[in-house]
């Protein structure tokens, strides 16, 4: 099945300041994005997988990037190459969503073995390989194929949104 995507990160601040006869402005833009074609190879991607989630107070759970996803259509995702990963954390949320740090057969090649990335409540997180980056985030079956999500406590239960786009050799 054919796979178009477009992936974009971006961010925009402007600080102004104050002076006698007007003001000054400073405006800061970084922006990247990679539009991906259907394959395998350098600028492609032909997986997709998306979902919303909830884990429960004090819970976690091991996405298995490389054989238990289910996409929309059905049909079971074996990630060998993430291009693209963006998760965003319920702005109702009361705990934190936490990201990485799976003790066995992590995916250590975005964050190594034992890097976090913590999204407080609203809170969203992304990256994207290059078009020309025909590698991405590698994934290994059964040995490096594990991405944690946790909840950060025991009150409440979170909700999260995630969208991995990769390939499949």
């Amino acid at each position: 099945m054919p796979l178009s995507s477009s992936l974009a990160l971006s961010a925009f601040a402007e600080q102004t300041s104050a002076l006698d006869l007007g003001s000054a402005k400073a405006p800061f833009r970084l922006q990247r994005s990679v539009s991906l074609g259907s394959g395998t190879g350098a600028g492609q991607a032909d997986l997709v997988w998306s979902d919303r989630r909830t884990i429960a107070a004090s819970g976690t759970e091991d996405l298995d990037l490389a054989g238990s996803l289910v996409d929309a259509f059905g049909a079971t995702v074996t990630f060998v190459r993430i291009k693209g990963l963006f998760i965003a954390a319920s702005a109702d949320n009361t705990n934190d969503v936490v990201i990485g740090g799976d003790a066995s057969s992590a995916w250590a090649t975005l964050l190594n073995a034992a890097g976090t990335i913590t999204l407080r409540p609203g809170a969203a997180c992304g990256f994207l390989a290059g078009d020309a980056d025909d590698t991405g985030y590698a994934v290994t079956a059964g040995t490096g194929d594990l991405l944690q999500v946790a909840n950060s406590g025991g009150s409440t239960g979170v909700d999260y949104d995630i969208l991995i786009v990769g390939a499949s050799a």
